[in-house]
């Protein structure tokens, strides 16, 4: 026997044998391989089937995409659910089938705040599912204009913060803007410092979104009181630049880690645990009309009434006559040196219900300028 034939294996040659199967996991293993072959036999006959219903549609001119259908189909799939699958989960997988299938039809173009890895890019994906052709655009004021001007058939913007408040510029661009609002969505917002080195030291520059900023300054003063706060166009263009500069960090999201390579130093620095931001739906009518009533609905409005005394109590009357109740009430200035303001209003309900029409063609007999910024369904939480 040669002396190297005597020698024992290598230390990490365990490591690399084959884990023993049970017969036990066996079985169950073939049972997982036999379902998947047949769920993917039946996802195949769907997405067919979906390729007829996208024929039709052609043929009669109606909207491919429709937030509605989509909410009554995941709906009335939760309702059946027996477990152990959750419905949130349930929810996100028929969410992406129905998005595969559309994308066999026509898959909506959707504008969005880039770079890739930005928290309206995540919305736009939780909304329509990841088979979305996605337009990124520098500035919310570029997605609107491509959503009006056809670039894109839908859009994405971000309308409100749990901890900062409403974003003032998409509230003005709504004022010239032809969009209105098809849906909406609520996500959990986790800004995470992102930078080259796995440390805090020597960060002399902190980039994000001026609202990340605001809702990172807390932890910012107390954790990196030194390095100027600088302001640019999205969460992902900061963690783009970070990765061009090792003094540099970012606040942003784990998918802008992913997309620049860079490390997640500390995570969830927001200063509210809670963190949320409402993103809404934005299209042209012509691209898909108001979204029927489903029960859980919110109708936004903007207006503006004459600067007298009373005004603002005379505008909320007709809602409280007509029982109607008011989720949101925001006022800007209307720039024109008169100490003018438009107000922005979310009420519970539909458009469509009796009494909030009602209480809205009061309200608007009120004001010297009056717009419904869109009537839809309320978004799920995620």
């Amino acid at each position: 026997m040669s002396a190297s034939s005597s020698l024992p294996p290598p230390a990490h040659s365990a490591s690399l044998a084959q884990p023993v199967q049970s017969d036990a996991l066996g079985v169950l293993r073939a049972q997982i391989d036999e379902l998947d072959a047949q769920l993917l036999v039946l996802l195949n006959q769907r997405a067919r089937v979906a390729e007829q219903v996208g024929e039709l549609k052609r043929q009669e001119g109606t909207p491919f995409f429709r937030p509605d259908r989509v909410a009554q189909v995941i709906h009335k799939v939760q309702a059946s659910n027996t477990g152990p699958l959750l419905n949130d989960h349930v929810a996100s997988i028929w969410r992406e089938i129905m998005s595969a299938c559309l994308a066999l039809e026509v898959p909506p173009r959707v504008a969005v705040l880039g770079p890739q890895g930005t928290f309206c890019e995540q919305a736009a994906i939780e909304y329509f599912g990841s088979a979305v052709n996605l337009v990124y655009c520098n500035s919310f004021d570029e997605v609107f204009h491509a959503t009006a001007a056809g670039t894109a058939q839908f859009g994405v913007v971000g309308m409100e913060n749990s901890t900062e408040g409403v974003v003032a510029r998409s509230f003005d661009l709504f004022l010239r803007s032809p969009v209105h609002v098809v849906g909406e969505v609520s996500l959990a917002v986790r800004h995470n410092l992102l930078r080259q080195r796995n440390d805090l030291d020597g960060i002399e520059v902190v980039l994000a979104h001026p609202q990340a900023l605001m809702q990172c300054q807390d932890w910012l003063a107390q954790h990196l009181p030194l390095a100027e706060r600088r302001a640019v166009s999205s969460n992902a263009e900061g963690a783009r630049l970070a990765a061009e500069n090792p003094a540099w960090a970012a606040l942003a999201s784990e998918r802008a880690a992913a997309q620049f390579g860079l490390h997640i130093v500390a995570h969830a620095v927001q200063d509210q645990a809670s963190n949320r931001t409402r993103f809404a739906i934005i299209c042209l009518p012509q691209t898909m009309g108001m979204p029927r009533p489903t029960g859980r609905d919110c109708t936004s409005i903007v207006v503006s009434v004459p600067n007298r005394p009373g005004s603002v109590h005379d505008l909320l009357t007709p809602l409280k006559k007509h029982g109607v109740s008011m989720t949101r009430f925001e006022s800007r200035p209307a720039k024109s040196g008169q100490w003018e303001y438009y107000f922005y209003i979310d009420i519970a309900g539909h458009i469509e219900q009796p009494h909030l029409a009602a209480a809205l063609a009061e309200l608007q007999a009120l004001s010297s300028f009056y717009k419904v910024l869109g009537a839809y369904p309320l978004g799920q939480d995620v």
